[in-house]
């Protein structure tokens, strides 16, 4: 069976990231600029190897100071480390929409082993003739494990930042054209 390779269609996608703050409520943000591409054994997704990146320096959170210190030595010290990346190393298929991707996140230069939960959204025909496929992507990390470790003490005990660092991605890839041999 043909390999198929699929790309990030950008405009139609977005890839984020939830955090607590003060433990009574999230900071959100997202990655401005990432790039997620795909190769399967004909159309089936759970045969897929999956490679994504995002540009560490354009992380948003909509308020530009606290994007500043996320790019520095406190948190992800993006001029020594500016790319995020995750490789798929392996596929199950929960059912019919729903998979466990695991793989290898690098992050800071720590690799650790993740699992996310994909839902599957299907495959349709646009109005310009490319087949689409539609995810949801969503997963949990704890980011001391890759040595973001900044945090403050409350007067009440409790942390300004949790944790757990849950990821949120809306994803659509694009077929790519085969070649026909001539």
């Amino acid at each position: 069976m043909s390999t198929t390779k699929w790309v990030l269609d950008n405009s139609h996608s977005e890839l984020g990231f939830k955090i607590k703050h003060l433990m009574i409520s999230n900071v959100t943000g997202s990655f401005k600029s990432f790039q997620v591409e795909a190769s399967t054994s004909g159309e089936d997704f759970s045969t897929a190897k999956i490679k994504a990146t995002a540009d560490m320096t354009t992380i948003s959170t909509n308020n530009e100071q606290r994007d500043q210190h996320l790019q520095n030595a406190d948190f992800f010290e993006v001029e020594k480390f500016p790319e995020l990346a995750f490789q798929s190393t392996k596929i199950e298929s929960v059912d019919s929409e729903n998979y466990e991707v695991f793989g290898d996140l690098t992050l800071k230069g720590i690799t650790k082993a993740i699992k996310l939960n994909v839902e599957y959204s299907g495959v349709v025909k646009d109005p310009w003739g490319s087949e689409r496929a539609g995810f949801i992507v969503t997963g949990k990390i704890h980011r001391s494990d890759w040595g973001v470790n900044f945090n403050g003490v409350l007067e009440t005990g409790g942390l300004v930042l949790g944790e757990d660092v849950k990821i949120q991605g809306e994803i659509q890839l694009v077929k790519q054209a085969v070649a026909v041999p001539a």
